[in-house]
């Protein structure tokens, strides 16, 4: 990684006329935009399906992508589509939100019109698909089609004999679900195709993504249920959990987080050879070209809560796998991949000494993020001044406040303090001011999300930890908001700090 800049912007806050962002049009016009403007990087939240609350981290699989971001105009280039078939569709009225329960019921009567008409697409191709993905597709779509048949329900509320895997119980079900199974594979053939046209364009105009994967695999997922019984996962005898994930009381909770993920039985995994970690770790480095882990600090130890607390607080903290995984990923992908080991630490929360020296070991770049620099304490890792060059430096994260917002909501000695540290001034924009922050630090990559850079308040964040529904995960970017004039401006700055 040379020194260098990025946006961060998710596919489902691109603008278009599908109710969510898609890999069609918009899209190249971003990586377009993106060249304009001289960055060299695109992130992305996690790209996988999701559920319940529409988080991306909380997924049904760790593997599929998500079906929500197929372009129904690409698939009628393809010949899977004709105009008429979405149209008239409804995916919500205002362009600016996603409405996830349109997007939920229509999407997929649009690509069960496309699988009818699967005899278009290449058998070839998809066989080789259906061979390259063998490790989990399989399974995946088995699980959709059991979701369907048990009523949406977790697969733990599932027939004792199919949610313990009995033989015959799963032969009944292959052969019950035969052309449901093999519509889920179908989706996520398209859904890959789509992608990787996309990702094969950025990189040919010089733009890297990076990805984001979750540690934790989702409790309801396709993952925890076909691995339910390798002893990967810590699931007592009747596969209720032992303990779920979470995190201690911190800046965004003071009950700290409940995330309910199943935890891993690290010994086992180790066991194993880190067999089904590997897999996930090659799968996303294939889809990316960069890889964000989130919540990297539970590999050094990791915040265990009793299942059915009451709240996060509960928990205790628990040693991780450590170095010896980080040293099998090396041994693994530094010999099998020319381009290497290309992975990004989210290493924020509760930091330790011991923490500080894991991320260290590891050589992987950690982060750093302008909206937690300015509680007025002048050893905060989050003021530049502390920042050193193996790191990314952030205006913000899709869990903070925009720059404005983070503003309206600051205390006074906070914004004096941003205000003197940064010399901002209302001429400049104070959200130019951080984005300045970042690209003029030493940190080897800066990143803003594009919300920062179209200077919008509060209306824009992304997400709120701890809280589900209302607007999280919804934000969408206006039409022609990434203008030319903007590209401009923001390739000014890069070449200013020598980011181009």
């Amino acid at each position: 990684m040379k020194r260098g800049s990025g946006i961060l912007l998710h596919i489902s806050s691109l603008p278009g006329s599908y109710g969510i962002g898609t890999f069609g049009k918009e899209a190249y016009s971003f990586v377009d935009f993106l060249k304009e403007a001289k960055q060299q990087y695109w992130q992305i939240l996690p790209l996988c399906p999701t559920s319940f609350g529409d988080s991306p981290y909380q997924s049904p699989s760790a593997f599929a992508l998500n079906p929500y971001f197929i372009d129904p105009e690409l698939l009628e280039e393809s010949g899977l589509l004709v105009k008429e078939d979405y149209q008239e569709l409804d995916f919500g009225e205002n362009p600016h939100l996603v409405d996830y329960n349109k997007i939920y019921v229509n999407k997929e009567t649009l690509l069960r019109k496309a699988f009818a008409r699967r005899e278009l697409i290449t058998s070839e191709k998809f066989n080789l698909f259906l061979q390259a993905q063998q490790f989990w597709l399989y399974d995946y779509a088995l699980y959709m089609a059991l979701k369907g048949h048990f009523g949406g329900q977790s697969w733990e509320y599932w027939d004792e004999d199919i949610k313990h895997r009995d033989s015959q119980a799963l032969l009944h079900y292959q052969e019950l679900y035969n052309k449901e199974i093999e519509y889920f594979q179908f989706v996520q053939y398209i859904v890959y195709m789509q992608w990787n046209s996309l990702k094969s364009y950025a990189n040919r105009q010089g733009i890297q993504i990076i990805g984001d994967i979750p540690i934790y695999a989702s409790a309801d997922s396709a993952d925890t249920w076909s691995h339910s019984s390798s002893g990967i996962f810590q699931f007592n005898r009747d596969l209720t959990p032992i303990c779920v994930a979470g995190c201690p009381p911190d800046y965004f909770s003071e009950d700290g987080q409940y995330w309910g993920n199943t935890l891993y039985d690290w010994q086992k995994n180790r066991d194993t050879g880190y067999n089904w970690w590997l897999r996930r770790i090659k799968s996303a480095l294939t889809t990316y070209d960069w890889v964000r882990i989130d919540h990297f600090r539970g590999f050094e130890s990791y915040w265990e809560v009793p299942y059915g607390s009451p709240t996060a607080a509960y928990g205790s903290w628990k040693s991780g796998p450590g170095m010896d995984f980080i040293d099998a990923m090396k041994k693994t992908f530094e010999t099998e991949s020319s381009k290497g080991l290309n992975i990004i630490a989210e290493d924020l929360g509760y930091m330790t000494e011991q923490v500080r020296d894991f991320l260290k070991q590891s050589g992987f770049p950690g982060m750093k993020v302008l909206g937690f620099a300015f509680d007025s304490v002048s050893d905060n890792d989050h003021l530049p001044h502390n920042y050193y060059t193996n790191t990314i430096a952030y205006t913000g994260a899709h869990d903070n406040e925009t720059v404005l917002g983070w503003f309206a909501q600051a205390t006074a000695d906070q914004r004096d303090f941003a205000q003197k540290y940064l010399k901002l001034d209302e001429a400049e924009g104070y959200h130019w001011g951080f984005i300045r922050g970042a690209m003029s630090s030493v940190s080897i990559l800066a990143i803003a999300p594009m919300q920062d850079y179209l200077g919008l308040g509060s209306e824009a964040r992304m997400n709120t930890p701890s809280t589900l529904g209302g607007t999280n995960w919804c934000w969408r970017m206006q039409t022609g908001a990434n203008s030319g004039e903007l590209a401009k401006k923001i390739a000014e700055l890069t070449h200013r700090y020598a980011r181009d």
